[in-house]
């Protein structure tokens, strides 16, 4: 029961804040405000993770739920919904997708699980027309081509062989010379933007998450460059091309 109480006191102090002769920034918030905080405290939760700092996720768990409360209290506010509801929609929805756990469904697999997660989903959402519907406007362009990919996939959309999507990716950069050779911008935008749709391709054929893989890529570049920039022993603007190569390497060496 201590949770319930603890979480009951959150929402309240959310509602204290919102109140009349309560903080003024919190009163002035809205769904639309607080759009870049979501997004934010989400993307921090998952570098809280990836650290494996145990403290530091608790926390950024606690920022993500205030902005689950706090925009509940401002749909309480408008008479939309309220926290119960939200609680109660995602309780249902996780019991009904959950059929072999609370109900007399069979499964082998976690892909059984999955494709009964699926066509539950489908069941649901039964406004949905395209197989490209419901994909998010918010997150990232990769995120976005990856799940685009994945939904395709599930009509039957498929690449024969990886050496099929090798052959495709080669193609695309191949169409962005031409393009660049004809100093047309746009095209070569456009063969650019195919290069890296088909490289997630790749990635989802072989089940890596092409958002984390370019995570990981930048954390490990700006890693060796910053030891790069402790090995310099002069500005890195008056390197050479040759000396920027070996310094490049010795970081590469030492770091990782």
């Amino acid at each position: 029961m201590g949770c319930v109480k603890e979480i009951s006191e959150l929402i309240d102090v959310v509602a204290r804040l919102r109140a009349p002769d309560g903080c003024q920034w919190d009163r002035e918030q809205t769904h639309e405000t607080l759009r870049p905080n979501m997004l934010e405290e989400a993307y921090e939760a998952v570098d809280a993770i990836d650290s494996g700092d145990m403290k530091h996720l608790k926390e950024e768990l606690g920022d993500v739920l205030l902005q689950v409360v706090l925009h509940s209290q401002i749909a309480s506010e408008e008479g939309a919904f309220n926290i119960e509801d939200v609680a109660k929609e995602l309780k249902e929805k996780l019991i009904h997708r959950h059929p072999h756990v609370f109900g007399d469904t069979k499964v082998s697999s976690t892909q059984d699980i999955l494709d009964n997660w699926d066509k539950l989903k489908a069941e649901e959402k039964t406004h949905r027309k395209s197989a490209m519907d419901g994909i998010s406007k918010a997150q990232s362009a990769l995120m976005s081509a990856q799940k685009i990919s994945k939904k395709a996939v599930k009509t039957g959309f498929e690449w024969p062989n990886e050496q099929s999507l090798y052959d495709c990716i080669f193609s695309e950069f191949k169409e962005f010379q031409e393009a660049e050779k004809e100093n047309d911008k746009a095209h070569m935008e456009e063969e650019f933007g195919d290069i890296l749709f088909a490289t997630v391709n790749l990635a989802r054929w072989n089940k890596i998450d092409a958002e984390q893989a370019l995570l990981k890529a930048n954390k490990k570049f700006m890693t060796r460059f910053r030891k790069m920039e402790e090995l310099a022993t002069k500005p890195l603007t008056e390197y050479s091309f040759e000396e920027y190569d070996k310094l490049w390497k010795t970081a590469k060496k030492q770091v990782g």
